[in-house]
């Protein structure tokens, strides 16, 4: 199924299929974000979801279909112009350097911005330094502050627990200034209080820097509570699309969560 393209569409995409030697990860499976909003994919487990993510980055190639950016295609470029493009991601598994301080580890992300050759790095020239400096000065006063971890700039990630490696690994894409930032399971692991946290910087990255925002996540409750739209993946296939209160009462979305024979609301509400 085709998406209808637009204009305040910042992601739009169109009946993708990606398979593995045989197996099919994702079925035709088309949707469409609007700019601004917060857009949640949920599913069981294997239902195709970090793959739909790792096909936006281009991580992953999708045999068939299209996946536009702010109307451009997507499709035949590197993971790295991707993130010029403004898109920007955490991962399910939290992908830090630990031996590195948080401030080191949130200032790659700001790599993609940097425009500095070769031999200016080497040689340490005065330019160089000065945009090195200019941008660290933009984390230290936007991002780290703005995520809360100040008192952890110089701390080594590994010496951190869970829920703040999780907001340094999104502060590292903040850092990058993305306009659509994709999190995968950011809440995952996190004790009740870590997830309360965290959903407030999620809030308050939509609302105050006007990052929209897609993500996947299993705690359903949070999913409803922050979601405008949320989209369901079953098997690599969408199965429903729609607000938190049409999804919640989706015959087909009850089904693929808690079996034919249950009865009751979607499980984590």
């Amino acid at each position: 199924m085709a998406v209808n393209g637009s204009n305040d569409a910042i992601l739009e995409i169109d009946g993708v299929h990606l398979s593995f030697t045989g197996v099919k990860v994702l079925n035709d499976v088309s949707l469409s974000v609007k700019r601004g909003e917060i857009y949640a994919i949920i599913g069981p487990n294997g239902a195709g979801k970090t793959s739909l993510l790792n096909c936006v980055n281009m991580h992953y190639r999708p045999q068939r279909g299209r996946i536009l950016f702010e109307g451009s295609p997507l499709n035949g470029l590197k993971p790295h112009q991707v993130a010029a493009l403004g898109i920007a991601r955490t991962f399910q598994k939290v992908e830090l350097f630990h031996g590195m301080t948080v401030l080191d580890n949130i200032k790659l992300g700001r790599h993609v911005l940097m425009k500095t050759s070769v031999l200016g790095s080497i040689f340490r020239l005065p330019n160089v330094v000065r945009d090195e400096m200019r941008h660290r000065e933009e984390i230290e006063e936007e991002i780290i502050d703005f995520m809360g971890l100040s008192s952890y700039r110089y701390a080594y990630v590994a010496t951190l627990p869970l829920g703040v490696r999780k907001r340094v690994d999104m502060a590292r894409a903040l850092a990058a200034k993305p306009k659509l930032l994709l999190l995968d399971e950011i809440m995952s692991g996190m004790a009740v209080e870590e997830k309360e946290d965290i959903a407030t910087y999620i809030l308050d990255v939509h609302r105050d820097l006007g990052v929209t925002i897609v993500w996947i996540e299993h705690d359903l409750a949070a999913v409803m509570d922050l979601s405008e739209r949320v989209c369901v993946l079953n098997f690599g296939t969408k199965i429903a699309e729609g607000t938190p209160e049409e999804v919640q009462k989706d015959a087909a979305v009850i089904e693929a969560y808690l079996g034919r024979q249950r009865k009751g609301p979607m499980a984590g509400r």
